[in-house]
């Protein structure tokens, strides 16, 4: 197995790895070493042949293999190119790497209105993590951004293309998931959007995951519209016997008070869905009395969201008899004093 080296931290991996892979699984091994992990805002663990369209996980490859010592000339898109043995790998430790990433940054929120106090994904959204660790304080873009005329794809999915920034996603859950893809990306360079065919609504069976999966506020739940904001709810993991055979039922219930406001997939340290959830279980199961709750959801302590959801902790284990070889205490005499 090809061995890679991160940041000066290395790793052992199975054969076919990516360098973003591997990082993960520094990630996940010690959450100290998480910082080595690139963002990614497109690819995504689940769906086929996604990545490799926002370069924002780009690395700076120091040293090839090896067989191959030499240096790749250009920074990689960490998502698309695989471990070879000996490899090394450097992502916050070059700064001219963190300078070029800055500039994808840059790029990317070039069109991106500043909607954030108005977006629904506020809260969760990976641009403002990325945007917050990457990106600058204002804006050299000194022209008319780009605009599209509002389309309506349907009762439950809302479409904000002005905040897209076309990572693919949404259609390779339609692609990949769903029983029949009825929307896309149409036209190209800077007037390319996602699009539904001749004003199709999409009424997939599974569509509603495109919601969890847009790293963005592009798609974004009707039902959840202008409700409340993420971190004023109270998520809680819960499971229901879903009729349909492919959806697990297992999903996360938003709750304020004893109302569901929105029902969602579960998600991993990474973001990305454990298990995809039909369309029944997300946006016509509101009621408390359908769900069987589980317990609070566990939040990332460096998200806003996790504000106000304490966990309560023994740090000490409290005994429930002496200690060993401890001296016994003879009984205070109230009578001598």
């Amino acid at each position: 197995m090809p061995k890679v080296t991160i940041d000066n931290i290395e790793i052992e991996v199975p054969d076919g790895t990516t360098i973003l892979q591997a990082a993960r699984m520094i990630g996940e091994r010690n959450k100290a070493d998480r910082h080595v992990v690139p963002p990614a805002m497109c690819y995504y663990s689940k769906l086929k042949t996604s990545g490799g369209y926002c370069r924002t996980c780009i690395v700076k490859v120091t040293k090839g293999s090896e067989k191959d010592p030499r240096p790749m000339p250009k920074p990689v898109a960490s998502c698309r190119t695989a471990v070879m043995d000996g490899m090394v790998v450097e992502n916050t430790t070059n700064p001219d790497l963190l300078d070029a990433r800055k500039g994808v940054v840059e790029f990317l929120l070039i069109n991106h209105p500043l909607d954030c106090p108005i977006c629904d994904q506020a809260g969760e959204c990976h641009l403002q993590d990325l945007s917050y660790e990457n990106g600058k304080e204002s804006s050299r873009y000194q022209f008319e951004r780009r605009t599209f005329d509002p389309i309506d794809i349907g009762e439950t999915i809302k479409l904000h293309m002005t905040r897209c920034i076309l990572c693919y996603r949404c259609v390779k859950v339609a692609e990949q998931i769903t029983d029949g893809r009825v929307h896309g990306v149409i036209n190209r360079g800077d007037v390319a959007e996602i699009s539904t065919y001749i004003e199709n609504a999409i009424a997939n069976d599974f569509s509603g995951n495109m919601i969890d999966v847009c790293p963005v506020g592009a798609l974004t739940d009707r039902t959840f519209r202008f409700a409340s904001r993420v971190w004023f709810t109270n998520p809680q993991d819960a499971h229901r016997n879903c009729e349909n055979p492919k959806c697990s039922g297992k999903a996360v219930v938003w709750l304020k008070g004893n109302e569901i406001l929105r029902v969602t997939g579960r998600k991993d340290q990474w973001g990305e869905v454990e298990e995809f959830i039909c369309n029944t279980c997300r946006f016509e199961k509101k009621k408390l009395s359908d769900w069987t709750i589980e317990g609070p959801r566990k939040i990332d302590r460096h998200s806003v969201i996790g504000q106000g959801h304490y966990e309560r902790r023994n740090q000490q284990k409290l005994l429930s008899s002496a200690a060993p070889q401890a001296p016994d205490i003879e009984p205070f005499d109230f009578t001598k004093r």
